[in-house]
């Protein structure tokens, strides 16, 4: 079958780390491989077989991030998560971009929003997972709100008309006024909890405003190095996440914040858009959708870069979004104003390592 050049498969010592002294370059001698004439790899050398365990079958239970290599199929595996996938599920009850998001996957609330060119709603519905239920609404009718929060313990604050700086908390039935923001404002980002609060970016004019919730109160803090509207973000207030928007253009610079400041992440996102939707935390982060122009295109962010996954199945911007990495939901969009609901799921499988 030729020579055999290294990779990260055959690269890895008896103790399980990965040898990088040669750069991952060079043939694997004839002497390391059990049988030279073979398609696949049947056996490893004692250094890496100590290291590896060698199994007739898969485990029954792996954990994330365990090796093993397979006997009878020949394949050297590993458990983690497998490629992100959409799925399409049931519409809201009221078509709607720019709503404000709270929430998990099958725990979520959507709040407010424009139902058709001009008019707002204050329309609140909750998910649990397979459809929405109308609760009950907004006491300040808007869109272009920044959200926060769980499905039982929202925070929605600023948009338009206005702008407002307009702040309510809702407990799971309905929503009652507090303290207003400092800077009013719509199509702001918003992050953490509804006692734990984060508000950065948004319009009017292009604003790099940041302001932390405590449970009664907005107080300022230090402004994002990109004034940008139409953002997304995700995390919590002492370790939030910004990313995308419009400022001069479409933006694809990310910022983290650590409770006091921000600083420019390395990575960028690959396509630079606005009226994106984002969920997960600071290191784990996804962007979904946005006008750029209007696209389905998603990114998973590491704590370190952008990497472009499967998109959403219906392109769109405007549209809203929560949860996590691995479990998201968006909802909502434009254009046309869409009631579409979908899903992220990204589950744990046995991944094949490629011996190169």
């Amino acid at each position: 079958m030729g020579s055999i050049t290294r990779g990260i498969a055959n690269n890895i010592l008896g103790n399980g780390a990965v040898d990088g002294t040669d750069a991952l370059s060079g043939t694997i001698p004839a002497t390391n491989i059990a049988n030279a004439t073979l398609d696949n790899l049947t056996a490893f050398p004692p250094s890496v077989s100590a290291g590896i365990p060698q199994v007739a079958s898969d485990p029954p239970a792996p954990s994330e991030g365990d090796v093993w290599y397979n006997t009878t199929t020949y394949k050297l595996k590993v458990r983690g998560l497998a490629a992100g996938t959409w799925a399409t599920g049931n519409n809201l009850n009221t078509a709607r971009r720019f709503a404000g998001p709270a929430g998990t996957q099958t725990a979520a609330v959507g709040f407010g929003g424009e139902t058709a060119p001009g008019p707002q709603t204050n329309a609140t519905e909750e998910y649990d997972g397979t459809s929405w239920t109308n609760s009950n609404p907004l006491n300040t009718t808007r869109e272009g709100a920044g959200g926060a929060g769980t499905q039982t313990a929202a925070l929605g604050f600023g948009g338009t008309p206005g702008p407002t700086g307009a702040t309510e908390e809702y407990d799971g039935n309905s929503w009652v006024n507090s303290n207003p923001l400092n800077t009013a404002r719509y199509q702001l980002a918003g992050a953490g909890t509804q006692t734990s609060g984060l508000a950065f970016g948004g319009y009017v004019p292009n604003s790099n405003a940041t302001e932390e919730y405590d449970g009664n109160s907005w107080t300022s803090s230090n402004p994002l190095n990109t004034a940008r509207r139409a953002l997304a973000g995700c995390g919590t207030q002492t370790a939030a996440l910004a990313f995308g928007g419009y400022g001069t253009d479409y933006v694809t610079a990310t910022e983290e914040y650590d409770g006091n400041s921000w600083t420019n992440a390395a990575g960028s996102l690959n396509l630079g858009r606005q009226t994106l939707t984002g969920f997960g935390i600071q290191t784990a982060a996804l962007a979904a959708g946005g006008e750029s122009p209007s696209t389905g295109a998603t990114e998973e962010y590491d704590g370190i870069s952008w990497a472009t996954v499967n998109p959403l199945n219906t392109a769109r911007h405007q549209l809203s979004g929560c949860g996590t990495q691995t479990a998201g939901l968006a909802f909502g969009g434009a254009y046309p104003i869409v009631a579409a609901t979908e899903e992220w799921t990204k589950a744990e499988g046995n991944l094949e390592v490629t011996l190169t």
